[in-house]
């Protein structure tokens, strides 16, 4: 199990006992454990147990039950609390904004036992007789209710990947000399896919998927070897796509191609990245002989958007900078929380110049490596930043997000966003929706509005890479382009190992065509300071 898959199972935990009204102190514990555990670097499978207890808040009872999941893949204490739980309210408490205390009141109260019994209360206004429901809440709920429905037996791209790894290379090692290959949503890099789909370019029986070695939704399409390039082809594109391919080439027959090339060059076009076949723009874009050279993980020179042990990070600011020096990259903008983010530990004023003050030192220390001095600045109520313009103008960049007051419509949104981005020193807009992929939706905003105000005032916009993320959406890249804005590939790293989404970020940016050159921390560092300084 991974770091994320046992913290995953201690917030569960502390959700369930809570349903049940346990022992306060007992589930906080499991909830801080979440917390701690979901952002350790090193597996913690691999750790011995007493290097387990002494991990900040685990010790030895929560050491024992890691041991006993890692194990077993079970925990006793859990499956006692599941036993005595229906399915369906398990199922509640995976609802974003609807936690245990208002689950134990539906369920008990009003004997709602699943997610359609729950969905047609909030139809009937039923919630309206309990306490603590008023109309906002139930709307609310009912807003999140349709958005967990629609979400259901959908996956993040990043959460299948070792699957998918794994299922393609015991194809191929069990089929020597035969063309297995990932297609469908899984090739294309989609943010969220259904399932994982390889092709295998073979004629006859296939071997057997062994026990374990996945989990989730698997399609296998079969071929023969001579028609690979064909049927790899088709079942790449998005119904959409191949669609418009039909319309543009009609009565010339690609069927029956060994290789993908010989698709495209039967076609008259250069190879179009599989990430780019989703609808007809990039097809168009081919025809006319301006396909964009797609950006590479590879090409990104600067770690931006990270946090320390300053705010709620999990390592040192040493420790990030030595990580990302070690990976490759030749900058770390560090950017806490502000003040007003008191629960992430925010900056107040005398922190802020204290991290400048070892941001200096560390810089001395190194000439091949350089550390900025950012902040994650919230968008206030109002729009406006979070420090007085005297501190705002010492760093060397702002990235503006909002992370409160969330429940907003519309031009709400918009505005709030607008007026941060019109701010002399805001750098970038960090996750401009501020959605969270299969779990929270995100406030609505008006997208051209702002990648207007960010075109008029030089502000450049994040691609968040935290695949649960992955905001800017990658839909909105090429507006963005056409108004020449500039897009940052941010990691949000709350660790060391949390550099590593910067290639999840990039996968997303290249569908929307992002190119090298139009990514902002692509560049040397002096370069990426000059296009974000304002």
């Amino acid at each position: 199990m991974t770091n994320k898959e046992i913290a995953r199972t201690f917030q569960f935990l502390g959700n369930i006992m809570e349903l049940h009204g346990e022992n306060p102190f007992k589930i906080r514990s499991y909830q801080n454990a979440y917390i701690q555990l979901r952002k350790l670097p090193q597996p913690l499978a691999e750790l011995p147990e007493e290097e387990l207890a002494a991990i900040k808040g685990v010790g030895k009872a929560i050491s024992g039950k890691i041991r006993e999941l890692v194990e077993t893949g079970r925990m006793e204490t859990l499956e006692r609390y599941r036993a005595q739980t229906p399915e369906g309210v398990q199922e509640m408490l995976a609802i974003k904004g609807f936690g245990p205390k208002k689950v134990r009141v539906v369920w008990k109260d009003l004997g709602v036992e699943t997610i359609g019994e729950l969905l047609y209360a909030v139809n009937e206004n039923r919630l309206l007789e309990l306490k603590g429901f008023g109309p906002k809440t139930q709307e609310e709920l009912k807003r999140q209710l349709e958005y967990y429905q629609r979400s259901k037996d959908k996956f993040h791209w990043a959460a299948l990947e070792a699957e998918a790894v794994a299922v393609r290379d015991h194809l191929r090692e069990r089929l020597p000399g035969v063309q297995v290959e990932w297609a469908g949503a899984w090739r294309r890099g989609c943010n969220v896919v259904e399932r994982i789909e390889v092709l295998v370019g073979a004629e006859g029986p296939l071997p057997e998927i062994p026990e374990g070695l996945v989990n989730s939704p698997l399609t296998i399409h079969q071929c023969a070897p001579e028609a690979f390039g064909s049927r790899w082809f088709r079942h790449t594109g998005s119904a959409e796509f191949l669609e418009a391919f039909v319309r543009a080439f009609p009565g010339k027959d690609f069927r029956d191609l060994a290789t993908e090339e010989a698709v495209f060059q039967r076609a008259g076009l250069p190879h179009i990245a599989p990430e780019l076949r989703e609808g007809e723009w990039a097809l168009e874009r081919a025809i006319g002989g301006n396909l964009p050279v797609l950006i590479e993980a590879s090409d990104i020179r600067g770690v931006v958007h990270a946090h320390s042990t300053y705010s709620d990070g999990l390592h040192s600011l040493r420790e990030m900078a030595e990580a990302a020096r070690s990976k490759g990259y030749s900058y770390l903008a560090i950017t806490d929380h502000s003040q007003s983010a008191f629960y992430a530990n925010g900056l107040k004023p005398e922190r802020v110049r204290e991290q400048w003050e070892e941001i200096d030192r560390l810089n001395r220390e190194q000439t091949d490596f350089r550390i900025l001095k950012g902040i994650e600045s919230d968008i206030l109520s109002d729009g406006s930043l979070d420090y007085e313009d005297e501190l705002l103008k010492g760093f060397d960049l702002i990235i503006a997000s909002i992370h409160s007051n969330l429940r907003m419509d519309r031009e709400k949104a918009t505005q709030r966003l607008i007026k941060a981005v019109e701010n002399p020193y805001t750098s970038l807009l960090g996750h401009p929706t501020g959605r969270l992929l299969l779990s929270r939706e995100g406030y609505p905003i008006d997208h051209q509005a702002v990648i207007d105000a960010c075109a008029a005032n030089g502000v450049g916009i994040e691609l968040n890479a935290n695949p649960y993320r992955l905001d800017l959406d990658w839909s909105w890249i090429p507006y963005a382009l056409e108004k020449e804005v500039k897009i940052s590939v941010n990691p949000d790293a709350h660790s060391t190992g949390g550099i590593d989404d910067i290639r999840f970020g990039c996968l997303s940016a290249r569908k929307g065509g992002l190119s090298r050159e139009a990514c902002l921390n692509a560049w040397p560092v002096e370069e990426f300071l000059r296009r974000v300084k304002r």
